[in-house]
Parts: structure tokens; sequence; C-alpha cells
């Protein structure tokens, strides 16, 4: 998507766990922080590697998503789709799961390279990233952050393999579901923190429910 409208990608492998649940978080929230004409000009979607074709979201997963606000969030409308290039050539912006999923995306699509994060290494960069607060327009904003963060790679003190990972829970306890849903959502409150610029500093929907 060009000119006015913004397209984000979430990739991990089966598209039943990470990339659905970040999906859905960062719709929410785009969707209960910018106004609905900014709202509705970001696209956000996901894909599998390896995608269980069909497949509805993992139920361990999809109840993580009541503790991040999201209790009428149609989840259940959630089918896997398979990553392929016209997919992630169209998008804007790519944020996958762990750093093979990465490699994967750019392989098929090598243009990608400079807009293709993992998740948290995405939300690690934007945290040296300073925007300039003339940045109204939300699309604009978005790029501009996107291209910041780009510019740090290479400039930040390396990590692990696992700082930049978000585990599979597939077939794994609903502990494990939760830790991996964690990591996504704080990785994406930090990043849609900083899409949306300035907001009311008494409220912060962003820290997921205690239970």
């Amino acid at each position: 998507m060009t000119g006015n409208g913004y397209r984000i990608l979430f990739v991990c492998t089966g598209n039943v766990c990470r990339s659905p649940f970040a999906q859905l978080l960062t719709q929410y929230l785009l969707a209960k922080w910018f106004p609905p004409a900014d709202a509705a000009r970001f696209s956000v979607r996901s894909a599998g590697t390896r995608a269980t074709v069909g497949a509805g979201m993992d139920p361990s997963t999809y109840a993580e998503l009541a503790r991040w606000g999201l209790r009428d969030v149609a989840g259940d409308r959630h089918f896997a789709r398979q990553l392929d290039r016209t997919t992630v050539a169209s998008a804007d912006l790519v944020l996958t799961a762990e750093r093979r999923h990465r490699s994967q995306v750019v392989a098929l699509h090598p243009p990608a390279l400079r807009t293709t994060f993992c998740l948290r290494e995405f939300s690690r960069l934007l945290t040296s990233v300073t925007m300039d607060s003339a940045w109204h327009d939300p699309v604009r904003r978005v790029r501009a952050a996107v291209a910041a963060a780009a510019l740090q790679r290479g400039m930040t003190p390396p990590v692990g393999i696992a700082d930049d990972s978000v585990p599979d829970p597939v077939g794994q306890p609903p502990e494990a579901h939760r830790h991996s849903a964690t990591l996504i959502g704080t990785a994406v409150c930090s990043m849609v923190k900083v899409f949306i610029g300035d907001i009311d500093p008494s409220a912060d929907p962003f820290a997921p429910e205690q239970s």
C-alpha cells in the first residue's frame, strides 16, 4: 500500500498462534488510539511460512487476547494463510516471530530487507528513535519510524537469538502461550506507542490485566 495507506504483515510458522495474536492486538490498539479515519488507513495481516492453511487460531493463544482488552475481538474468524511473495511485496512493514522467519521473508522478496524485522528487534530499535513532533500524519509518522529503525541496525549492541525471538507455543501448555503472548504484547504496545505519538499520560491501555 502506498500513498495514504500502510500495510503491516506479521509472520510466524503456522499462523495460528504468534502472528495472529500480534495482528489482532495491533489492529485493536490502532483502532482504539487513532481517530477512525486514520485507523482505517492501516491494514494489518498475518501469514505463516508453513501455515496450517485454513486452521483457526489456537484456543490457548486465543484465550490470552482477553488479558489485553480484546474480549470482543473476532479471533474466531481467523483462518491461517500461507506466506507468499505477493503478500510480502505488498507489505510496507513485515514483523516476524523469529530470525529464521525474517530470512524466509527476505528470500521470497529481497527488496523487503530494509522493512523486515523480528518483532522484538523492531521494538528494541525503536527505543533509540526520536520522532519529530511535526509528524502529525500517522502514515508519514510510521514510515519515518520504520526508516529510522532500519538506520539503527548495526549501530546498537548485538543480542542473542533468543532476545529477538518469540517462542512457538504450539503443542505446549497454557503457560507457554501466556509467555509468548506477553512477549508479543510488550513489543506491539511499545511499537504502537511510537506510532501514535503523544497520548494522555494518565491512561495506560497497554498493560495486560493481571490474573
